[in-house]
């Protein structure tokens, strides 16, 4: 299976990250891998490491980059199949202990996963419930919506989806699985439509929509993971280097713009002569305000409409 995406904010991304020949780089999302290749094309000497947990990912990733992947006793590319809140326990395994030069993250779930019927993740497809993007963990998206109580389903609607009809889509698959367990994607569609006015229907687009976004956020964990990881990438920066996170929710660019605030600014007592090196700033933004898609990129891709990028640079 080939795992072809069209990269959102590709230049902008990488750009911003200014490139060394010789420098170390992290890909968080490494993905269908259009981000790397544009900073590979940028690197003479240097080295990318890519994560991704989603097999398939990988498996394409080994095809598509095997000249990188396969140089001598110094490859370009490292692929590694693991969460990105892993980061520093990966690194120092393939033997990088003194830091990174920058580090980016493309979030979200690409459009491979979106366009494969059986990984459940679209309302598009009739498919089981799953949206694990690792398919070795335990929990999946059928479990989640059979197992939990009315009003945890209820709180996961509402707090990763926004669902304002969540306890009505809550109470509706509850009633469902009395008789008999919400199995696919298409059965947990019926229900939502079931569950929500008519007149809300109409509007909003798909009904269907923050349903699922919620269901695919607390099967991955994908809020808590985020904020993990980016505390430990901002530890691993060496002076100068930088950090491009772009981000499709709310929830997560907020996520991003707290932690950059957190380490980027100080509060100074009132009348301290100097500012002591231990509450000196650890991050200056590059941005202050995130950089979206040019209006060409808006026609050319779709998902770029809600994509929001933030830079920072390590002091």
């Amino acid at each position: 299976m080939e795992f072809k995406h069209t990269s959102v904010l590709l230049h902008e991304t990488i750009d911003n990250l200014k490139p060394k020949n010789d420098g170390l780089y992290v890909d968080a999302t490494f993905g269908g891998g259009g981000h790397a290749s544009y900073l590979l094309s940028k690197l003479e000497r240097g080295t990318l490491i890519g994560f991704d947990q989603d097999e398939y990912a990988i498996k394409s990733a080994k095809l598509n980059f095997t000249d990188l992947l396969q140089a001598n006793s110094n490859p370009r590319l490292e692929l590694v199949h693991d969460n990105f809140s892993h980061l520093q326990k990966n690194l120092v395994e393939l033997g990088y202990t003194d830091g990174i030069d920058g580090i980016y993250y493309d979030l979200g779930v690409s459009s491979p996963q979106f366009d494969q019927a059986g990984r459940g993740f679209s309302y598009r497809f009739d498919a089981r419930l799953d949206m694990r993007m690792d398919q070795s963990q335990t929990l999946d998206a059928y479990q989640l919506v059979n197992n939990s109580s009315q009003k945890d389903l209820a709180a996961i609607l509402y707090k990763y989806g926004d669902e304002k009809f969540s306890r009505q889509i809550a109470r509706k698959i509850v009633e469902r699985r009395q008789v008999k367990p919400v199995e696919t994607t298409f059965e947990l569609v019926d229900l939502i439509k079931e569950a929500i006015p008519a007149y809300a229907r109409r509007t909003g687009g798909h009904p269907a929509k923050k349903t699922f976004q919620a269901l695919r956020v607390a099967v991955n964990h994908e809020l808590d993971v985020l904020r993990e990881s980016l505390e430990e990438a901002i530890k691993l920066l060496k002076p100068n280097g930088r950090i491009s996170v772009i981000t499709f929710q709310s929830d997560e660019d907020k996520i991003v713009k707290n932690i950059f605030k957190k380490y980027s600014e100080v509060e100074v007592p009132r009348g301290m002569p100097m500012i002591p090196d231990s509450m000196k700033p650890t991050l200056r933004l590059v941005n202050r305000k995130p950089i979206v898609a040019s209006d060409k990129e808006l026609d050319d891709n779709n998902r770029s409409h809600s994509a929001k990028l933030r830079v920072a640079e390590k002091l």
